[in-house]
C-alpha cells in the first residue's frame, strides 16, 4: 500500500510539472481571457501613461494577489508547486489600462521555462512604450496580449533563444 501511494503521488508531481511547464506559457482562455479596466477611457490612458509610476493607484495589494495565485494554482493544475516559482501576472498588464483585480486578467505565471514572466515583462515595457507613444492603438495592443503574449513578443520583440539560436547562421572560420 505504501508503495502505490509513493507511486501515485510521484506520478501525480510528475503530472503538475509536466502541466506546468507545457501549460504556462499562455494562460488558460477558458480561465484567464484577459480583461481592460471600464474605469480608463482612451483619453485617460493618453493623458496619464507618460507619468512615472501612472499605474502604482492601481495596483492589487499582495495579499489579494498571493490568495488569488493559491487559488488559480490550484485551478490551474499545479497545487503541489512552490508558490514562489510564480508570478500572479496580469495578462493584459496594468501599462495597458488592464484590469486590476478582476481574476479574469490574472494567472499564476511561471518564473521557469523559455516563455516566462520575465520574458513577457520585456514584452510589456515594449508594448506599453508603442501603446502610449501611440504607435500602437491601445485597443490593439490589449487584443493582441490577451490573445496570445508569445505571438505579440515575436511581433514586437523578436524570436525567443531558442528560435534565435536555431536561426543563428555559423560565421565562416
Amino acid at each position: 500500500m505504501g508503495n502505490r501511494l509513493a507511486v501515485l503521488l510521484l506520478t501525480t508531481l510528475v503530472a503538475c510539472w509536466n502541466a506546468a511547464a507545457c501549460a504556462g506559457e499562455l494562460p488558460d482562455r477558458q480561465l484567464t481571457p484577459g480583461t481592460v479596466n471600464a474605469a480608463i477611457s482612451e483619453q485617460q490612458y493618453r493623458a496619464q501613461c507618460h507619468a512615472k509610476g501612472w499605474t502604482r493607484p492601481y495596483r492589487p495589494p499582495v495579499s489579494f494577489t498571493n490568495s488569488l495565485k493559491k487559488l488559480q494554482m490550484s485551478k490551474y493544475g499545479y497545487p503541489l508547486l512552490d508558490i514562489r516559482d510564480f508570478e500572479e501576472d496580469h495578462l493584459v498588464p496594468l501599462c495597458l489600462a488592464g484590469a486590476p483585480q478582476d481574476p479574469a486578467n490574472l494567472w499564476p505565471q511561471p518564473r521557469f521555462g523559455e516563455w516566462n514572466a520575465d520574458r513577457k515583462d520585456a514584452l510589456e515595457a515594449k508594448l506599453c512604450r508603442l501603446a502610449c507613444d501611440g504607435k500602437v492603438p491601445l485597443a490593439e495592443a490589449q487584443r493582441e496580449i490577451a490573445t496570445d503574449w508569445i505571438a505579440s513578443y515575436r511581433k514586437y520583440v523578436g524570436a525567443g533563444p531558442r528560435e534565435a539560436a536555431a536561426h543563428k547562421v555559423p560565421s565562416d572560420p
